[in-house]
C-alpha cells in the first residue's frame, strides 16, 4: 500500500483492548472475569482476521503502567496468561498462527512466564496464516528507549531494527475500545501513520461486525503520509 491509495484494504491491525474492567464492573462481577472475557474476545476476533485477510494482529494485553493496579489483579492477570499459553497455544498452532510478544522480558515478569512466552513462540514461528503480537509488559516509550541504548546510529530505517520485534510492519489501523480517544504509550513509532478509529464497545463486547465496520471505515479513508 502506497500514498494516496484509497479503498485499500488494512492488512496490519493492532487494538487497545480497553474496558475489560468496567465490562465486568457492570455486571457485578469480579475484575478478573472482564479479563477472561477479554481474552476470549482476542481469540475470536483473531480467527475473524485471519478469514478476513488480515495479515498481523497486534493487542494490548498488558503495559508497563499496568503493574501500578491492586496487586490481586495483577498477579489473577499473571495466573490467566500463563494458563491461556499453555492452553490456547497448541490449538492456535493447529489454525497456523504466529505467535509473537513484544515487551520488557525482565521482572517483575516471572522466569516461568518468560519460558512459556518462549515455548509458544518456538511452537509457532514458522506458521505464515496470521501472526498475532502481543504486547505483553509493553511501553511505547519503553520500546523506544530500549531500541535506543543498542542504536549506534544510521537511519530510521537501522532504528527501527532495534524495536522489539523489527519484522513488524507498521499497523495500517488502530482501533480502540471503550469510548476513550488516546493511544495510551501503545505502538508510539509504528503507529506513526496509522489510521485511527475509536469504538464504543467495552472490549468483551467488540464483536465481529465491529471488527469489519472499522476496516470499512479504514478503507474509506484517503491516505495521504504527508502528499495531497
Amino acid at each position: 500500500m502506497g500514498p494516496g491509495d484509497d479503498g485499500a484494504r488494512a492488512r496490519y491491525v493492532a487494538i487497545i483492548t480497553d474496558g475489560n474492567g468496567r465490562w465486568a464492573q457492570q455486571r457485578g462481577l469480579p475484575v478478573v472475569a472482564g479479563h477472561e472475557a477479554g481474552a476470549d474476545t482476542v481469540k475470536a476476533r483473531l480467527r475473524d482476521a485471519a478469514e478476513l485477510g488480515i495479515e498481523e494482529f497486534t493487542v494490548y494485553s498488558f503495559s508497563t503502567e499496568n503493574w501500578r493496579r491492586s496487586r490481586a489483579e495483577v498477579s489473577a492477570l499473571m495466573r490467566m496468561f500463563a494458563r491461556r499459553i499453555d492452553q490456547e497455544t497448541p490449538e492456535l498452532h493447529a489454525e497456523g498462527v504466529r505467535l509473537r510478544f513484544i515487551g520488557r522480558r525482565s521482572p517483575p515478569v516471572s522466569p516461568r512466564l518468560l519460558d512459556r512466552m518462549a515455548w509458544a513462540e518456538e511452537l509457532t514461528r514458522e506458521n505464515a496464516r496470521i501472526t498475532m503480537f502481543v504486547a505483553f509488559n509493553y511501553g511505547g516509550r519503553a520500546e523506544i528507549v530500549d531500541a535506543a541504548r543498542s542504536f549506534s546510529g544510521g537511519d530510521e530505517t537501522d532504528f527501527a531494527r532495534h524495536l522489539y520485534a523489527p519484522e513488524m510492519h507498521d499497523p495500517d489501523l488502530i482501533i480502540r475500545t471503550s469510548g476513550e480517544q488516546r493511544i495510551s504509550n501503545y505502538l508510539l513509532w509504528q503507529g506513526a501513520y496509522a489510521e485511527l478509529v475509536f469504538r464504543n464497545e467495552l472490549w468483551p463486547d467488540f464483536s465481529r461486525q465491529a471488527l469489519e465496520q472499522s476496516l470499512e471505515e479504514f478503507a474509506a479513508r484517503k491516505r495521504r503520509f504527508g502528499g495531497r
